[in-house]
């Protein structure tokens, strides 16, 4: 067994959870960081008008994502990345409704992730009085980092559960969820329903 997963995080155009406008990509293997990506996304149509509040947060607009790949051309490269892995997100509910909301707005198919949440896992381990992301990191030994750079917010999601990984013991992350009492879910993909055909 080994600490292998990847960290991901999104930045939104509004608070559609379907309005994809960054994605930050980090592959774990064995504890130690080993690869990194992010790239922009044109929000699914409908889902694509950007409020000034997010862009307060993240600094992206409407201008900065056009000719960047719409959710559905970048979703390969996203599972390419992703591969078998399970994903780690900070607030990992949101994260993973992003992927599915998307999903749903484009019609494509959306990936059965399993995924692990670090907010919940640094609520278990660490004694903060805050527990959003720049708190915890710091606490984890990542500091100073790009808040809300979906990469940068991604590679500190990543050290905050090599950093609980190793307090607790545990060397993969379903031994981490289990030591600190957290679950390992995965995002309910609806079947394909039914098919009947009457008898004449």
């Amino acid at each position: 067994m080994a600490l292998d997963f990847t960290a991901i995080d999104f930045e939104t155009a509004n608070s559609s959870n379907a309005s994809a406008c960054a994605v930050g990509l980090v592959r774990v293997r064995g504890g130690l960081v080993v690869d990194q990506a992010g790239w922009l996304i044109q929000p699914p149509a409908g889902h694509d008008v950007f409020f000034e509040l997010n862009t307060r947060i993240h600094g992206i607009t409407a201008a900065d994502v056009v000719g960047a790949p719409t959710w559905t051309a970048q979703l390969r490269d996203l599972a390419s990345f992703v591969g078998d892995d399970v994903l780690v997100a900070h607030n990992a509910g949101f994260d993973m409704a992003v992927i599915k909301r998307a999903c749903e707005a484009t019609g494509d198919e959306c990936p059965p992730y399993r995924y692990a949440c670090s907010l919940q896992v640094a609520r278990k381990v660490y004694q903060l009085e805050s527990y959003r992301l720049p708190f915890v990191a710091a606490e984890a030994g990542f500091g100073d980092f790009a808040h809300h750079n979906a990469t940068a917010d991604a590679l500190a999601c990543a050290h905050v559960m090599i950093d609980a990984a190793r307090r607790v013991a545990a060397d993969d992350i379903d031994l981490l969820a289990e030591y600190c009492g957290v679950r390992v879910s995965q995002i309910a993909v609806a079947a394909a329903p039914a098919v009947s055909f009457a008898v004449a």
